[in-house]
């Protein structure tokens, strides 16, 4: 059974990962706008991958004899000044929401909640991954700066991304 204050910070994720799907979804909209359709569907992919995520959380809190609280989600902003700003905002979006799980796992361990704190393993290594990801797509654009042949070849690149969920273990 989770704790009170456990059940609420986990309702509280599952806010900010559905809020992450929404967040990568305006920005999807913005590349479409400005003709960058592979990045527009790097964005749909993270989206479905937040998605993912939320319904993740959502489950085990159910598992675990808790219920999810559904609660209203901020809007996104809609506008950026480049691609460059666009993936600058996901970098620093994907930090945030590594501290957010981090401090999940430090409540977990501070309730000694070991259920919670192996389930919340995988986010971990999966915030790793999307820190890196996003790291690298961050370090090619700056690479490229203003040079629209790179931009192409980057978003053909990109376009290439699918989400695939993980099998389940």
């Amino acid at each position: 059974m989770l704790s009170v204050k456990m059940q609420g910070a986990l309702n509280a994720q599952v806010n900010a990962e559905l809020y992450s799907a929404y967040f990568y979804l305006s920005m999807s909209s913005y590349c479409e706008s400005v003709s960058l359709a592979g990045c527009a569907g790097w964005m749909r992919a993270q989206a479905q991958e937040e998605l993912y995520h939320g319904m993740k959380m959502y489950d085990y809190i159910n598992e675990r004899g808790g219920r999810v609280i559904m609660a209203a989600i901020d809007q996104p902003p809609s506008d950026w000044d480049s691609v460059q700003n666009v993936f600058d905002d996901v970098l620093a979006h994907e930090q945030k929401v590594t501290g957010l799980i981090n401090n999940l796992m430090n409540l977990a361990q501070d309730e000694r909640d070991h259920a919670t704190s192996s389930f919340l393993r995988w986010f971990i290594d999966e915030q790793v991954e999307e820190e890196a990801s996003v790291g690298a797509v961050v370090d090619k654009l700056r690479m490229i700066g203003k040079d629209g042949n790179g931009l192409f070849v980057l978003d053909r690149e990109l376009g290439q991304r699918v989400f695939t969920p993980p099998v389940k273990e």
